[in-house]
C-alpha cells in the first residue's frame, strides 16, 4: 500500500501545490523537519523560477518539488522514499472521510466507519477462535487450527490495543 505522504491526493502534496499556487513555501513547511526546511526553501525558490519558462517546464518543475518535499517529509520521519504514488492508491475510503471530518470538524461519519470496521474485523477473528475451541483431544489438525486461530486473534487484539498506545504518545 502507499504511503499517505507519497499519493498524489495526500496532504503533503496538496500542501505543496498549494504553496506553488499562492506562491508561498509556508503553506508546506509544517510537513517537513526544521533539519531540512532550506534544502526545501531551495526547490522552492528553483520551481518558482523554472515556472515561468514554459508549461512543460511548469509541469516538471512542479513534479520535481513534490518529489523533492516529500523525499524531504520521509526522512525526517527515517522511512524511505519511494515515489510519488497515482491518487488511486490511496488505500481505501478512510483518507477521504479523515479529510472531510477535518473540513467539517464532524468526526461521527468517520468513527462510526471506523468502529464499525473495526468491530467486524474483531468479531470475525473472534469467531474463528471460537468455532474451533471445542475440538478433539486427539484431533492434533484441529487443535492446530484452534491454536493458530487463537494466536491470531490475541496478536490482533494486542496490536491494535498497541497502535493506538503508540500514536497515543
Amino acid at each position: 500500500m502507499a504511503s499517505l505522504s507519497e499519493n498524489m491526493e495526500g496532504p503533503v502534496i496538496k500542501a505543496a501545490k498549494l504553496a506553488l499556487e499562492m506562491e508561498n513555501v509556508n503553506y508546506v513547511l509544517p510537513f517537513v523537519k526544521k533539519d531540512f526546511e532550506e534544502e526545501l526553501k531551495n526547490a522552492f525558490e528553483k520551481t518558482m523560477m523554472v515556472r515561468d519558462l514554459s508549461g512543460e517546464a511548469a509541469e516538471l518543475a512542479d513534479y520535481w518539488f513534490f518529489e523533492t518535499t516529500v523525499r524531504l517529509h520521509k526522512l525526517g520521519k527515517e522511512a524511505y522514499f519511494t515515489g510519488l504514488k497515482p491518487p488511486e492508491l490511496d488505500g481505501g475510503p478512510v483518507i477521504s472521510m479523515a479529510n472531510k471530518a477535518i473540513e467539517t470538524e464532524d468526526l461521527g461519519e468517520l468513527r462510526e466507519f471506523l468502529m464499525k470496521f473495526m468491530g467486524g474485523e474483531i468479531e470475525k477473528r473472534f469467531q474463528a477462535v471460537v468455532s474451533r475451541k471445542n475440538y478433539r483431544i486427539n484431533n492434533v489438525e484441529a487443535a492446530r487450527s484452534y491454536a493458530e486461530a487463537m494466536m491470531e486473534f490475541l496478536r490482533f487484539s494486542h496490536n491494535v490495543y498497541k497502535y493506538v498506545e503508540l500514536c497515543g504518545e
